[in-house]
């Protein structure tokens, strides 16, 4: 997949993009209300790139790489959406970006965002407000700003329904605020004594929703975060090969298919529904196994192992049977007890 990659460009990437998330969508893959959006910096340490230096939040400074955008379903936590062909002076415009293709690939849904306050300028929120978007997002801190907090009345204790949370009773306190390129007021909440040591300040356009959800949901966007984290260290992300954006950009996209099958895979797995993508690898995909082709079919003969009475109560005869891409092969799988065909 790697030496395929240098025969792409980008007219290929979102037509692969556009057509594997709706058939996602399809079998209902992602719950699509609230998506998480993150950027991360893909490291390049070659002499020669052309690349461009960006903050990378994982390391604490300023390097060269590739800046990709990644887009999570909060509910499931699947990485729906990924860009890494992003230039600095680019940056602020993609969620704009990321809502022209999920708009195009799920229409009549209209997600709540959720993402960081560097993610891009209040002028876009405000094209977003206009679109009808609801989002949430920090605002940025300055010292006048933090300043302030000490002169704001009233605050009100509010308890977040995360049963892991260490603070789960934060003081907040709630108004209304208008912001430099933004067009009309937003609703702001300020967080003290959260485990932080600067308060935060969240400001979104969803008047209605309960503070203790807004807070909550705000609170979560740590998940995007450790999608990425596995990534990085299950699908390897990080090591780049090339400084050619579109070869960083076609790394990302082949990361988010193999999230997605990885999901879909645990899906049928009784009792490993939840599991991560590298326990699933140790447990049911890494070993060793034979395959057998011959006369139109495929024969793939599983060891002895641990797991196989979970493999063996997948409903089989309810999945595809047969290989595409091997002119539609059947498929059948043997275990050391019995055969399933």
């Amino acid at each position: 997949m790697s030496s395929y990659a240098y025969a792409l460009d980008d007219a290929h990437l979102p037509c692969l993009h556009e057509a594997f998330v709706p058939q996602a969508i399809r079998i209902g893959l992602y719950d699509g209300s609230m998506l998480n959006l993150d950027f991360h910096t893909v490291p390049h340490f070659g002499d020669e790139s052309v690349l461009e230096r960006h903050w990378a939040g994982a390391r604490g400074k300023v390097m060269k790489g590739a800046l990709t955008l990644f887009a999570q379903d909060a509910q499931t936590k699947l990485v729906l959406y990924t860009q890494a062909d992003i230039q600095r002076a680019e940056s602020d415009r993609q969620i704009l970006a990321f809502m022209e293709f999920w708009t195009k690939v799920w229409r009549g849904v209209s997600p709540t965002l959720v993402f960081d306050s560097r993610s891009t300028t209040y002028a876009n929120l405000s094209k977003l407000n206009e679109t009808g978007v609801k989002f949430m997002t920090l605002r940025r801190r300055g010292n006048r700003l933090l300043e302030s907090v000490r002169d704001l009345e009233p605050w009100k204790r509010i308890h977040i329904p995360h049963g892991k949370r260490k603070y789960p009773n934060p003081p907040v306190h709630e108004s209304t605020v208008e912001l430099r390129g933004y067009a009309g007021s937003l609703r702001q909440v300020v967080m003290n004594n959260h485990g932080r040591e600067a308060p935060t300040f969240l400001i979104s356009n969803d008047t209605e929703l309960p503070v203790e959800l807004l807070v909550g949901h705000c609170a979560r966007r740590w998940r995007v975060g450790n999608g990425i984290a596995e990534a990085v260290s299950f699908f390897n992300l990080n090591p780049l090969s090339s400084p050619i954006l579109v070869k960083v950009h076609f790394d990302a996209l082949m990361t988010l298919v193999a999230d997605t099958l990885y999901t879909l895979l645990a899906r049928k797995l009784r009792g490993f529904e939840e599991c991560d993508a590298p326990k699933l690898f140790r447990h049911f995909v890494k070993g060793k196994g034979s395959i057998e082709v011959r006369d139109g079919r495929v024969t793939v003969t599983y060891p002895r192992r641990a797991h196989n009475p979970i493999l063996r109560s997948v409903p089989w005869k309810n999945l595809p049977d047969s290989l595409p891409a091997s002119g539609d092969a059947s498929l059948s799988l043997r275990f050391s007890c019995g055969t399933i065909e």
